[in-house]
């Protein structure tokens, strides 16, 4: 566009020696050299204001010249002033800010069919990974761990446990348990039917020894005990097996009220989260969730098809659909964005003029001009223009007599 208004302004020049040259033959041409004439006036004028505003003219130190680097410093003030005063202020960031759905877009965009906002997405799961990376594990993996161990040594267990051990007696899901234990009692029989006989062996005087009682004594207990066993298994209401039950029941009552046996728990639990092998195991549970968290975000479309996609695609529909939740969130979101302004929009725009200070002349100049030169151009041509036509409006007025 500087060739385009430069090369007018040469043909004008050159359009008015050849005009002046040849007027005395052709005087027709006093019209032209006319026009030519003014537009170089008025192309030379619009060209010496639009370089004025950037640099000085052919280099001359005119007062009022490079206007733009002369006074960047009170641009960069006068720049974020205007913004403190048309978009920072709390009731202009407050009365913009009523007139956004945040929690609207961002229900559409996390109920977004797969493929949708792809590029969004990508980015943000690509941020997520690399910022679960760059953190120090060491560092990040004690704090989890504190954090998990200190909230297990606030919650109080003993009544969890016990609400839990009173509905599945409720519910009979204690009985497999207990069938269990059952079956195990009779396995633990036969595998160690020696160490029993060994033991009424010793526990039997010399007499019964020698009278080989002590065999028949160890077989009629094995027997008996074998006979609980399938009874147990067998019979519902067998006496041993509902005292079990009674004995469960007072326990899961006494894990929820009975201050000594919740103190008790409440020691084992501190107990047991001091163990070293409970320290592993958090460790281990942390290295497990940064590993599916890096994984699922560095293969985000792999994640979103699973069922964590459609966990965020209803989470999206709640978002929009949901009039409470949308009023809540929208609500709060305002709040947090007037207080950022209310406390941050000083710094803010100190960091606008801050910039602008710290750019040299040169830099503010080619930006500016390279921002805004195209329509300065054009200002040049249209004023060689506007100056030739009224040159010729001049001119005419002199034939005319005028």
């Amino acid at each position: 566009m500087k060739l385009i208004a430069t090369g007018l302004l040469v043909v004008m020049a050159i359009t008015f020696f050849t005009a002046r040259a040849y007027e005395p033959v052709y005087p027709a041409l006093g019209w032209i050299k006319a026009f030519a004439e003014a537009a170089m006036v008025g192309g030379l004028a619009d060209w010496f204001a639009v370089t004025a505003l950037f640099r000085h003219p052919l280099g001359l130190p005119i007062p009022h010249t490079a206007i733009i680097p002369t006074n960047k410093d009170r641009i960069g003030d006068t720049l974020a002033n205007f913004i403190r005063d048309n978009f920072l202020v709390p009731q202009v960031v407050a009365r913009r800010m009523h007139r956004l759905d945040l929690a609207g877009a961002a229900g559409r965009f996390l109920k977004a069919p797969r493929g949708q906002e792809s590029r969004i997405r990508a980015g943000a799961s690509r941020l997520i990974a690399d910022l679960a990376e760059s953190l120090g594990d060491e560092r990040l993996g004690g704090i989890v761990k504190s954090a998990t161990a200190r909230r297990l040594k606030e919650m109080q267990v003993a009544p969890l446990i016990g609400r839990a051990l009173a509905q599945a007696i409720n519910e009979d899901r204690h009985l497999p348990l207990l069938e269990a234990a059952i079956r195990w009692l009779a396995r633990t029989l036969d595998a160690n039917e020696s160490m029993i006989r060994e033991m009424v062996r010793e526990r039997v005087s010399w007499v019964l020894r020698l009278a080989s009682l002590d065999e028949k004594l160890a077989d009629a207990i094995l027997d008996g005990l074998r006979k609980l066993a399938v009874d147990m298994e067998s019979d519902m209401g067998h006496p041993v097996r509902a005292r079990i039950e009674q004995e469960l029941a007072k326990l899961a009552n006494d894990l929820q009220t009975d201050a000594a046996t919740r103190a008790k728990v409440e020691r084992w639990k501190e107990q047991l989260i001091e163990n070293e092998s409970v320290g592993l195991w958090l460790d281990g549970l942390w290295q497990q969730a940064r590993a599916a968290i890096i994984k699922g975000a560095r293969n985000p479309d792999a994640v979103m098809a699973g069922e964590l996609g459609k966990v965020i695609a209803d989470a999206g529909h709640t978002l929009e659909s949901d009039v409470r939740l949308k009023a809540a969130i929208n609500q709060f979101a305002r709040r947090a964005v007037v207080g950022m302004a209310a406390s941050y929009g000083g710094s803010m725009v100190k960091l606008v003029s801050d910039t602008i200070r710290n750019w040299d002349a040169r830099t503010i100049t080619d930006r500016l001009e390279a921002a805004v030169g195209r329509d300065l151009q054009y200002i040049r041509i249209n004023g060689t223009l506007v100056g030739g036509m009224v040159g010729m409006a001049i001119h005419a007025l002199d034939v005319i007599g005028l």
